[in-house]
This record gives structure tokens, C-alpha cells and sequence, in this order.
């Protein structure tokens, strides 16, 4: 009989476009050689054109999911995404305190489009009760200054946003540098308040890049899921999204996702 393989479970929305979300997470999940699994958040009606509706999903039934998995099958780390109400992020919060597994925290504000996804009611809560509960967080510039107030435009100002997040109690914080839009490289800063190490990469100039974080939090978390320490599993997981977002492709009339299949289509 095979052996079981890594298990990552993914607590966030559903992308009916297949190019973010729930759909992502479990894509990226497969290429890295973990079982995925889903716990539903939310329902999107959602293309490359954006969000054309959204539905949250209970407590009651985020709570059913998640214990059905991790109670039967068992976790070896949680990835989290779209939570859209203060409700749902105190849930999944006391879900995560009681799961002795890594958990990488994604802290979904706005899609890739501008579309809000989570309500500004809920940002205490991602504040008080998510962030204190992740082996790292993941939050893009935008992110970081809705929790922070911080407003980065320079790899200095990332230090002080990183210190920043890091009083909300995550591990250790993953700072991605992508909008800061300048040069060559798109510059992230991985650090837990005494290790620095900066993750640079060539900034390809390709617009379909829809799925981004979701993506880079999912590859984390399997690489967490594998054993991997904190450090070793960014650095892999920023390797991998390099590549798919070097290889993203046109999909519909708007923004394309990026290939999550980038490394199978390379020896085909």
C-alpha cells in the first residue's frame, strides 16, 4: 500500500474562475506532491473580469468542514484565505488554536480586480483573534496598511511594516513586495523579528497573474506540510510562483491566472 502524502488543508473562498481561491490552493497543492483539502468559506461568482457576486458561507458549516477533516483524516498544516466577516475569521480563529499544525495565514483583502473581500468590520478581528494563531502571515503592501496603517513605497519601509505585523503576534511574517511595481526584481521580506533573509526574483512582465497569493500562502503551507522549517519552505514556494506567474496565461477578456501546472508543461 502507497503511504499517505502530506496533508494541507485550505480554509478560504471559492474561485468559480478556477484562477484563485479554494480552486488554487488545491492545483497548487497537487503540484507539490500534498493531498489537498477543502474547507468552504464562501461561494464567488467570479471570471477574468472580476466579482460578480459573493455568498458566505455559516459558521455552523465552516465548523462542520473543518472538523470533519481534521478529526477523520487528520492536518499536517492549514493554509487560510478568504474570510469575509468578523464572524467567520473568529471561527476559523478558535479552529486553528485547537489544530497542532503550522497554519499560514493569507489575510485576503481585495481581489486581484479591486473586488472587496472582506468587510471592514472584520479587520480587528484578522488583528486580534487570525494573526496570533500563524506560523506566517502573508499580507501584500495593501494588506499590510489596512492592518498596519503603514504605507510602504521603499524596501526600508517593508522592514518597519514586517515589525509591524509582527505585533500582532504571527511567527514570522512574509511581506510580498510585488505592487511596490519598481525595477527588475519583485523583492519579498521574510522575517520573524531577529532573522531577516529578502527573496528576489526577475519581474516578469506578464498581466495574468490572477491567483498570485493564494497561490504563494498554498505553497507555503505544503512545504510546511512536508516538514520543511519556515525559511526553506518560502524560499521553494517563491520559486514555484515565479514560475507560474512567468508562465500565466490569457484567460477570458480581463486578467488570466497564473499556471499552477508550470513545471509538468516544462518536461511534456
Amino acid at each position: 500500500m502507497t503511504p499517505a502524502p502530506a496533508l494541507c488543508l485550505t480554509v478560504a473562498g471559492s474561485d468559480s474562475g478556477g484562477g484563485a481561491g479554494i480552486q488554487a490552493d488545491l492545483k497548487t497543492m497537487l503540484a507539490l506532491g500534498v493531498h489537498g483539502m477543502s474547507v468552504l468559506t464562501a461561494v464567488t461568482a467570479q471570471n477574468s473580469l472580476g466579482v460578480h457576486g459573493a455568498w458566505e458561507l455559516p459558521a455552523e458549516a465552516v465548523t462542520a468542514q473543518y472538523r470533519a477533516v481534521a478529526d477523520d483524516i487528520g492536518v499536517d498544516a492549514v493554509k487560510t484565505g478568504m474570510l469575509s466577516s468578523a464572524a467567520l475569521v473568529e471561527t476559523v480563529a478558535g479552529l486553528l488554536a485547537g489544530t497542532p499544525a503550522p497554519a499560514v495565514v493569507d489575510p485576503v483583502g481585495v481581489s486581484k480586480h479591486g473586488d472587496a473581500l472582506l468587510a471592514a468590520s472584520a479587520l480587528d478581528a484578522v488583528r486580534k483573534e487570525l494573526l496570533p494563531r500563524a506560523t506566517v502571515a502573508t499580507p501584500n503592501l495593501d494588506e499590510v496598511e489596512w492592518l498596519t496603517g503603514v504605507r510602504v513605497a521603499t524596501e526600508d519601509a517593508m522592514r518597519r511594516a514586517a515589525d509591524a505585523v509582527l505585533g500582532y503576534g504571527p511567527r514570522w511574517v512574509l511581506v510580498k513586495g510585488g505592487h511596490l511595481g519598481a525595477g527588475h526584481e519583485a523583492v519579498d521580506l521574510l522575517t520573524d523579528g531577529a532573522e531577516q533573509l529578502w527573496l528576489r526574483a526577475p519581474r516578469h512582465d506578464n498581466r495574468h497573474t490572477h491567483g498570485t497569493g493564494c497561490t504563494l500562502a498554498s505553497a507555503i503551507a505544503a512545504g510546511l506540510a512536508k516538514g520543511l522549517a519556515v525559511p526553506a519552505a518560502v524560499t521553494a514556494a517563491k520559486e514555484y510562483v515565479t514560475g507560474a506567474i512567468a508562465a500565466g496565461f490569457r484567460l477570458g477578456d480581463g486578467i488570466g491566472p497564473v499556471d499552477h501546472a508550470w513545471q509538468w508543461r516544462g518536461r511534456a
